[in-house]
């Protein structure tokens, strides 16, 4: 498990826009201070951040006070935004998730994995704001899939190298069916979005490297092998994600942003803040097909 060096060219590049780089972990995680998203960041700066996050997984920016219309703004400059078919959105902005938990709604995200890889072009990234936080818990982990991946050994990298696992939106057909939506109406989300078919080591379209692309809220089976088999095949994939040492943890703030890779990292949001209020809405950039 190699650790990046520690100044990296991405870094010397930001430092001369005035910005500082603090790592949050040897192997995932960095804060960025001395950027107001408020403004325009530029096509130059931009890039400097989808570097940095390539590089890092996930990226941190403090005291960030955004209009609805800045946190559009900000993360379009990566990409084209999703509308999430089943999740509630913003009145008014169809691609801003409203996630709030409160006293009549305990936090659900409480498991290891990267978002909407159900979909056939699952997410580039996420970008989540906090707009009001408990004073105590709810905070987010992520893993590097990369790393996780590094460390396996040649047997089981042998053995999922090439291999196809299925990906379905099981957890929100659930949700349809207890809200009331009938069987005609679940069967017409069903076709419109399909199983999905991803292979369980994705290789990044930046970087070239190789990550664990299986998660429990998501995967369902690897194609062409015995159930019982890829059961415990992906229960040792999945874990891989809880091993601290590819791991950082944030705790929010209110207007604190976090801007992660989903296609190279995992996360779980803590659920031990109940009955208080956390409030966030999160931005989605729509990815491509993973290979």
């Amino acid at each position: 498990m190699n650790a990046p060096a520690r100044t990296s060219a991405i870094e010397k590049d930001m430092k001369l826009n005035g910005i500082e780089v603090e790592f949050m972990s040897p192997l995932v995680g960095a804060t960025l201070s001395g950027v107001d998203l408020r403004k325009p960041i530029g096509a130059e700066m931009a890039r400097a951040i989808q570097d940095l996050l390539v590089e890092r997984k996930v990226l941190f920016f403090r005291d960030q006070d955004l209009t609805t219309e800045q946190h559009l703004e900000f993360a379009r400059h990566f990409g084209k935004l999703e509308v999430h078919p089943f999740a509630p959105c913003k009145p008014g902005y169809p691609e801003v998730l409203a996630i709030t938990h409160d006293e009549k709604s305990k936090g659900r995200e409480n498991v290891w994995h990267s978002d909407v890889t159900w979909r056939l072009e699952p997410s580039l990234g996420s970008i989540l704001r906090a707009l009001e936080v408990p004073a105590m818990g709810g905070d987010t982990l992520f893993a590097n899939m990369e790393a996780a991946y590094d460390d396996l050994d040649d047997e089981i990298k042998e053995k999922i190298d090439g291999a196809v696992a299925v990906h379905d939106f099981g957890h929100f057909r659930t949700m349809l069916k207890n809200k009331g939506h009938t069987p005609e109406e679940i069967e017409a989300f069903n076709r419109k979005y399909p199983m999905a078919e991803h292979p369980v080591v994705r290789t990044h379209p930046e970087n070239g490297r190789k990550s664990i692309y299986v998660n429990k809220a998501f995967t369902q089976y690897i194609k062409g092998m015995d159930r019982a088999e890829s059961d415990a095949l992906l229960q040792f994939l999945y874990a891989r994600a809880a091993i601290p040492e590819y791991q950082c943890r944030f705790r929010w703030q209110k207007n604190s942003i976090a801007f992660w890779d989903n296609r190279a990292s995992q996360h779980y949001a803590v659920s031990d803040y109940w009955p208080a209020l956390r409030r966030m809405e999160r931005v989605t950039i729509i990815g491509d097909k993973p290979v």
